[in-house]
This record gives structure tokens, sequence and C-alpha cells, in this order.
């Protein structure tokens, strides 16, 4: 068994607590699209109850029957349960007719365009807002048993990715022979093998997941149905179908590849292999990019791609360095050449995170605010502070690898020698064992041949020799135990004694160590709602509630003629940029209706230099003028002026600033 020297092995316990404080202090998954708007509006009381409630959203979003729940104040469902696309980001559902007064509870749950559940709920109110008796479920969408074992499985497919792809890239692009070392192919097989089930479980999980988040709901073949016509479900699929291709890759890399002698031969199937690895894990390595952050936003065409090379990068970076380590401690040896090409391809693999990096922290993040006032930018700089670190210690590593080569050759060498000791060993035990084979036959047979009575000596000689061979063949098989336990000694002695190894293993180890709490941080990022989009969340979310509502004046009026004065009624619904409904009122001193020839109305805005915008409202009834689609360009301080006529001479135009939009 290994030993890891003590203060390494508080450094890991201290990193191994880190990365479990991550991962318990991480919250569910933010919901990465925000309610922005809804008519009627949250906390709003109406005269009259709505034919539908819509929802506005800051991004689009995937709905499904009874993605959108209206309850009345006694708990009972009063919508169609069937969701419509109004346009945009805006989406609709029909309520029943003959809906009574009080307070109604509106829950939506739905998905976001990459990937992840959000669900809210708010309240509005007919006539005048009462006590309710709805209920809802105390857990948010993404959360619970479901939701933990769900952020588990994300984390192990990342995990087993990078171990897959990694180890693999290690083995063909720096060290060859080590497909033939049994830890290698433990740790490129062992990654395959939770990448498949962490895959096969998020699968599952996924309709319980984004919906009732039910342990029940697991093994429902409905949800499961509908989740692999979701782009989701077809990602995750797709994964597994390229799995298929990297288990046939694996077979071939530690079966036929391991063996191949000719160097031609190994030489075009090392470029085969390359050439077809290449392909699966870039396959891989889409399947996230095609259903996460990237696939949404700005730029996604340009993103995915970026995505794809950042995840690979990853992969080579810290999928080499963890096969590295188990092959400096576990291997009996590993060539210099093979250290100093793995410290190449690192390098190459942080110049490409360093780029792609770059572009995914501006287009997730977009400015200096969002940098350090979300909780995705502030994971974002913890993350650079990883790599900083990790890029240190790697710099560190470097230096070991070049006195490595002083200490191989002698340990190689040494292993030599070894080899050469336990084969001559071998070869002198074989012999002994016959010639005892044979002493014990040859005395059976002088036995034999003294005896007088030839039926019983037989046997009982031949018993004799039987026992003896299975005496022989368990002092045979304690010897072999015990020299190879001599041999595995001696090898560990010699690599614990090269200083270029124990410095390089520590120094490895270390990265190692902090390469698995960067994946962690790196895994939170992804299920983490980005600052841009948080940003622009708040943006809209402060815009709606600036807006104004519907707008109500009441101006009195005196035209100077008889019958002259009165009081203008104005109202514009819903008082917001766009298309609005107005209606006028006219009313006498005492309050009521009466007609007057002529009512005109006029929008101004001098600080945009609009208008007067005209509008001549329809007589609807006795003292009610009406008009439908009035526009409102651009939201501001407007000047309303409204002109009435009581008779053929005479007029008056009365005027009212109010803030539209």
């Amino acid at each position: 068994m290994k030993t890891i020297a003590p203060r390494f092995r508080h450094l890991l316990l201290l990193l191994l607590a880190v990365t479990g404080a991550l991962l318990a202090g991480a919250a569910p998954v933010s919901a990465h699209a925000a309610l922005t708007g809804s008519d009627p509006k949250q906390g709003a009381v109406v005269e009259q109850a709505p034919t539908r409630v819509s929802l506005t959203f800051s991004e689009e979003v995937a709905m499904s029957s009874g993605s959108v729940r209206v309850l009345d104040p006694a708990g009972k469902r009063v919508d169609t349960g069937k969701t419509t696309d109004l346009g945009g980001t805006t989406y609709g559902v029909p309520l029943h007719s003959g809906l009574p007064d009080g307070t109604f509870t509106v829950a939506y749950q739905v998905v976001s365009a990459d990937s992840h559940p959000v669900s809210g709920a708010f309240t509005f109110s007919i006539g005048a807002p009462s006590k309710t008796t709805a209920a809802l479920p105390d857990q948010t969408a993404g959360g619970g048993v479901v939701g933990g074992l769900y952020g588990v499985a994300r984390y192990l497919s990342y995990g087993g990715f990078i171990l897959t792809v990694g180890g693999a890239a290690f083995v063909l692009a720096c060290w060859p022979r080590g497909a033939g070392v049994r830890p290698v192919q433990r740790v490129v097989v062992g990654g395959w093998i939770t990448l498949t089930g962490a895959t096969l479980a998020m699968l599952l999980m996924r309709g319980s997941y984004t919906g009732s988040g039910a342990v029940g709901d697991i093994f429902d073949l409905t949800l499961l149905g509908q989740v692999l016509q979701t782009k989701s479900g077809a990602a995750l699929v797709s994964r597994l179908l390229l799995l298929a291709a990297a288990a046939l890759f694996i077979a071939v890399l530690f079966g036929a590849y391991e063996k191949r002698n000719d160097p031609k031969e190994k030489k075009d199937l090392t470029f085969g292999l390359a050439i077809g690895g290449a392909v699966v894990a870039a396959g891989l390595a889409a399947t996230w990019a095609m259903a996460e952050h990237a696939s949404t936003g700005i730029q996604a065409g340009l993103a995915m791609p970026v995505d794809v090379l950042h995840l690979l990068a990853v992969a080579a970076w810290l999928g080499g360095l963890a096969t590295l380590l188990v092959a400096l401690y576990r291997a009996p040896s590993i060539e210099a050449t093979a250290v100093r090409r793995f410290s190449r391809v690192a390098f190459c693999a942080v110049s490409t995170l360093a780029a792609t990096g770059l572009y995914q922290s501006w287009r997730q993040v977009g400015s200096w605010s969002a940098l350090t006032g979300t909780r995705y930018g502030q994971l974002l700089l913890l993350k650079i502070g990883l790599v900083a670190v990790l890029v240190g210690v790697a710099w560190i590593s470097r230096k070991w690898t070049g006195r490595l080569s002083e200490g191989l050759a002698p340990e190689a060498a040494a292993t030599t020698m070894i080899e050469e000791r336990t084969r001559s060993e071998e070869a002198v035990t074989v012999p002994t064992g016959g010639a005892s084979k044979r002493s014990s036959s040859g005395e059976g047979g002088s036995g034999e041949a003294g005896s007088g009575s030839g039926g019983d000596t037989g046997s009982g000689a031949g018993s004799d020799t039987g026992s003896g061979s299975d005496v022989d063949d368990k002092r045979s098989a304690q010897l072999a135990r015990q020299r190879a336990a001599l041999v595995t000694a001696r090898e560990k002695r010699i690599r614990d004694a090269d200083p270029g190894r124990s410095g390089l293993r520590r120094s490895v180890l270390t990265e190692a160590g902090v390469a698995v709490v960067l994946l962690v941080v790196t895994t939170v990022l992804t299920s983490t709602e980005p600052g841009r989009t948080e940003e622009e969340a708040r943006a809209v979310t402060a815009a709606a509630s600036q807006r104004s509502g519907p707008l109500s004046l009441k101006l009195p009026f005196d035209t100077g003629g008889q019958d002259g004065k009165g009081t203008l009624l104005l109202d514009m619904d819903p008082g917001r940029t766009g298309s609005n409904d107005m209606h006028v009122y006219v009313e006498r001193p005492n309050g009521k209706a009466f007609d007057v020839p002529e009512v005109k109305v006029s929008f101004t805005l001098a600080a945009k230099k609009l208008g007067p915008l005209p509008v001549v409202p329809d007589h609807i009834a006795t003292g009610h003028w009406s008009a439908s689609g009035v526009q409102i360009p651009v939201a501001g301080d407007w000047k309303i002026a409204i002109t009435v006529r009581t008779s053929d001479i005479d007029q008056v135009t009365v005027n009212k600033n109010a803030k539209i939009g």
C-alpha cells in the first residue's frame, strides 16, 4: 500500500474539506430565466375577471400542459391547462368564465432555454382582495432529494468525462506504454463507468427534476418519454450513444493497441485511435454545449464550438494530471519523456483554456458590475484564482520534471536488475521442485520393488506421491507470493528513493487537489445564472416596476357658454407604451353624464419633440367616448390635451401632464 507524507495527507484532507463545503453550500440550481412581467400584474386588483393570465420572462422558456396553474380563493384550478405562446417571451393560459371575486394565485414551473427549471408564484385579485386557501408546494423546482441527486450526478458526469478523455489522451499522446499499466487502465475505465452511470441517472431523473420533484416519478415512463422530446433529453441520449463508441475505443486502446509490437502497425493504429478518439471526445463535449449555457444567449453559434474546445482542454489538462498522479504512485516506472510530453500538452491546454475562458467570461458576465455584484461573477473570480494557483504549482512540477530525467536511468536499471533476479530465482526453483518430485517418485518405486505384495504397497506409494505433490505446489505458490512481495517492496523503495520522482509526486498531488476544487467550482458555475442574464433580468424587472399602470385623469372644464361647465374623466388601459384603450366621460357638475357636440384628445412629448398626436374618439353612449389602439410610441412625461365643445362657438382645451409607459 502506498503512503503519503503527513503534511500532504493534511493538504489532501484540507482540499477535500473545502470541496465538501462548496458542495454543501451549493444551492439548488439557479433559475436562468426570470419572470419580468404579468397580466394581471402581481398584487393588482382588477374590476372585471380577465379571460387569461399572461407571463413574460427574460428569455424563452419551455412550457407543457400544467406549467401554469391559476387557483381561486378556495384552491380550485380555474385555468384550462393549455398554455399558448403569445409571441416573444410572453406565454398565456386561458381562464374559465364566471370567476368569483377574491384573491387568485398563479403558480408557474417552466424550463429555461439552458435546461434549468424555473418556478414561482404570485397573486392578483378580482373586485377586492380576500383570504385564500390555495396551497402551493414548499419545494422549488430543482430542489429536494431529486434535485440533490441530480446535482451529484452532474458532478460525477463532469468528473467521468475528464478522466475518460484526459486519461486516454495521456496514453496516446504522452505515454503509449501506459496502455499496458493496470492502474492507468483503471483510471480510464473508471471514468467511463462513472460518466455512463451518471448520464443514465440524469436521464431517468430529468422528468422529476424539472417537474414534481417526487422520487417516485424517477421511473415514470410517461415522464421519460416527454424528456426524450426535449433538448436536454436529446443531449443525454446522444451522450449514451457516444459512450458506446467510447467503450469500443477503450477496448482497442487497452487490447489490440497494447499488444502491437510492430512499430509501423502501432503507428498506424495510434493515428486511427487519435482521429476516432478526438471525434468521440468532441461529440461528448458537444452534448453539454448543445444543452446548457452555450446554447442560449448572445452568439450561440460561436459559443457552442468554443465551449467544446474549453471542455476538451479541461479534460486534457486535469484528466492527464490525474493519470500522471496515478502513474507516479502506482506504476513501476514512467519515462521522463512521457512527463515532458504531458508538460507540453498541459501548456497547450492551459493556453486554450485562457482564450476560450476569456471569451466565455465576457459572454456570460458582460460588465464589471456583474463580475463583482453577481454570484456568477464571484464564482468566476474564485475560478480564476484557482487556475492561477494551479498554473503556479504546474510551474513547480515542470522544474521537477527536469530533475526527473536524471533519476529515471538508475531506476530503470534497478528495475531491470530486479526482473533478472526474479527470473533467475524462478529458474532455480523449478528444478528444485522437479527434483523433489523425482525423489518422491523414486522412493515410491523402491518401496514398491522391495515389497512382496504389489497391490497394497502400490496403493500406499501412490498416495504418498500425491500428498508430496500437493505440498510442493503449496510451497511453490508461497514462494511465488513472497518473491512478488519482495519485488514490489524493492520497486517501491527505488521509487521513493528517487528525489526527482518524489518531488514531482508531491507537486502533482497538490495540483490534483487544487484541480478537484476547481472542478467543483466549475460545475457550480454551470448551474448558476450568468451575470449578464441576472443583470438584464434585474433591469427589466426594475423597468417593469417603474412603469405606470392604467391611467385615470379627472379634469374640470368651463367653456363659458350655457351649460358649459362640467368634468372630463379620461381612462387609458394599460397606460403603457404600445396600444392602449382610451375612454372619455363627460359629466355635469352634479355627476350626471351628458352629451356635447365634440371631444378631441392629443398627446405631446416635448422632451422627444413628439406630437401633438391627435385622437378623435367615437361616441359610444350618453357622455361616453371611446378609442381603441391608441399608440404611445415611447415612455415619458406626456402632455394630454382634451378639447371639449359644448356649442357651435363655445369650446375649451384643458391640459394635464401624466407619465405613460
